[in-house]
């Protein structure tokens, strides 16, 4: 925090505060005791929810103005942001879409209802030697997520999947999946999963 006030002590000082577009966020969150477990790891929340502070200078935004968005964004929003706020094109191959609606208006009705991730859990990083979990090679050491406002489907590659109802169950800690009432509910997100990694994926 003491450093990024330099920062933005420095931009006003030297008069180029209000012509820039300031983005603060981080690469990934960390679990802090969060279900007993520390750093990232996992498909929780706390391993995926992270900061985003935009300040757009432009007076368009003077009407949203300190006001927290609360609507799904996702990391590759940033790039187009900045493209869109220089007047640059935005490419076709960039999945993201530009917040500066979100800073100057209301939120876009064609805006996205949920948000997805992805985790690879092969114990490379800290011990190479050390063999896959659950009985798993290294190419199956995956999962997927789609989250939106009511639930939260986990797909893994080889094990059984995860579903959770957030709204009876905001921490997570029951898991749905073998509930049959749930069933057609989990086969519309795995769906829904499955169209979105073919518009997404390396094409």
């Amino acid at each position: 925090d003491d450093k990024i006030g330099r920062i933005v002590a420095y931009l006003k000082e030297s008069g180029q505060y209000d012509n820039t577009l300031i983005v603060f966020t981080s690469d990934h969150a960390e679990m802090l005791g969060d279900h007993y477990l520390l750093g990232k790891i996992g498909y929780f929340d706390q391993s995926f929810h992270i900061p985003l502070i935009v300040h757009d200078p432009s007076p368009d935004a003077d009407s949203t103005r300190g006001q927290i968005v609360d609507a799904f964004t996702e990391t590759i929003d940033i790039m187009p942001t900045i493209l869109d706020w220089v007047g640059g094109v935005v490419p076709h191959t960039c999945d993201g879409a530009s917040l500066l609606p979100l800073c100057r208006g209301p939120l876009p009705a064609d805006w996205r209802t949920e948000v997805h991730y992805e985790f690879d859990f092969r114990p490379y990083f800290n011990n190479a030697t050390k063999p896959p979990p659950f009985g798993l090679s290294l190419d199956q050491c995956g999962l997927c997520v789609i989250r939106d406002e009511k639930y939260k489907y986990v797909h893994f590659d080889a094990l059984p999947p995860l579903f959770f109802d957030l709204e009876a169950d905001p921490d997570q800690m029951q898991n749905r999946a073998n509930d049959p009432a749930c069933a057609p509910i989990m086969l519309d997100y795995a769906q829904r999963m499955l169209s979105w990694r073919m518009r997404n994926a390396d094409r």
